[in-house]
């Protein structure tokens, strides 16, 4: 049976090179890096290394690099310290945030009694800027925690913007950038933003392995507590050969960047071509059906069909070997619909099948077409 993946947005496949470059560390460097000894000493050289050139792409020290178990414990790793240790009191977010935000100022609401403010979003899922600035111009400790990209819609927030604007007014300010590290450069000497969040395993790295931005003298403390790695700011033993392929997964991701993103990009274009051809009333959800506004990796398409036809769309595309999302991954499984379309789509648009293809590198025209031909079946006669 044929098969396409097209669920890059959930995780990616890891590149070859990645592969052969963690299993060469995981033969040769398996010394404890707080270990003294030699083979500490070489483990603890190597991890380094490899926060000295993730560092470079973002034009920060190599300090403000804190190595974590991926994108969520980097977001709560700001969230919760941010309110803990430098006393936030009000946090000002989006509802159609990734769920380890979410679900992370919930909890610390609980705890703490911080006020959490929903920003209003168009339908396409955009903030009002002017009235985050609005918002701006108060008293009280605030923190900003607004997605670089969102992962099911594409929206693409401007960071800068955002990050100057919070910056003027003495707030802090936190992105999750897990899906567009690898995809897009962000020089963080322009861009005055105070912490982020990334991910190895969304641009073709390892699962398991990400890494949090924390501007100097952030201020803020580990809630991971047991030795003193990453400069106290995260305990327990590195994962070496985890660093090793998030490093090479970037270096490989930023060498390649303009060629991988040329193509990725025109295959959306033929995509979202192909999709109008068969549908006659197919609608893109959020930004992910523009090429400039939305992101180059994925597309969010709600499909007009019928509800006797839409509930086995997504078993039915399973059956024909190809992958992807009814919304997020982390809540395919769930019966309930995406917390992101809910907050943006009319209720028309809701009770319509939206699926969610991200593409990478390693996917082609073909795999496009094959897609298209599948979906041909679920056409309104």
């Amino acid at each position: 049976m044929k098969t396409v993946y097209f669920d890059n947005a959930a995780t990616t496949s890891i590149r070859e090179s990645v592969i052969d470059k963690m299993s060469e560390t995981m033969r040769l460097h398996f010394g404890n890096p707080s270990s003294t000894h030699s083979y500490g000493r070489q483990s603890k050289s190597l991890i380094e290394l490899c926060r000295k050139r993730i560092a470079s792409h973002f034009n920060v020290s190599a300090s403000e690099i804190v190595f974590t178990s991926g994108g969520t414990e980097a977001d709560n790793l700001v969230l919760k310290s941010a309110v803990r240790d430098l006393h936030v009191k009000e946090i000002i977010t989006t509802k159609i945030e990734h769920h380890a935000i979410l679900h992370a100022i919930e909890q610390l609401k609980k705890e703490y009694d911080i006020k959490i403010t929903y920003l209003e979003l168009n339908s396409y899922g955009d903030i009002d800027v002017q009235q985050l600035e609005s918002l701006l111009k108060k008293e009280n400790k605030q923190l900003v925690t607004l997605m670089h990209i969102n992962n099911e819609i594409g929206n693409i927030l401007e960071l800068k913007k955002v990050a100057d604007l919070c910056k003027a007014n003495n707030a802090l300010f936190h992105s999750d950038t897990v899906q567009s590290v690898g995809h897009y450069k962000l020089d963080l000497q322009e861009i005055p933003i105070d912490y982020l969040a990334a991910s190895a395993h969304k641009f073709h790295g390892p699962k398991g392995v990400g890494f949090a931005f924390l501007r100097k003298n952030s201020g803020l403390r580990a809630t991971i507590f047991g030795g003193e790695q990453e400069r106290g700011l995260r305990a327990g033993t590195e994962s070496i050969h985890n660093i090793v392929g998030m490093d090479e997964a970037l270096n490989i991701s930023y060498q390649n960047l303009e060629a991988e993103r040329t193509y990725i990009k025109a295959l959306k274009a033929y995509f979202i071509k192909e999709l109008q051809a068969i549908f006659d009333d197919v609608s893109f959800n959020g930004q992910s059906g523009d090429l400039e506004r939305g992101t180059y990796t994925l597309v969010n398409v709600c499909l007009p069909i019928a509800p006797e036809k839409a509930s086995m769309l997504q078993f039915q595309l399973d059956l024909k070997g190809i992958a992807c999302s009814r919304g997020s991954a982390c809540q395919s499984g769930s019966a309930k619909n995406s917390h992101v379309l809910t907050e943006i789509l009319e209720d028309t648009h809701l009770k319509r099948p939206s699926i969610r293809f991200s593409l990478s590198i390693f996917n082609t025209k073909d795999e496009v077409d094959y897609v298209v031909d599948v979906l041909k079946d679920f056409v309104e006669k």
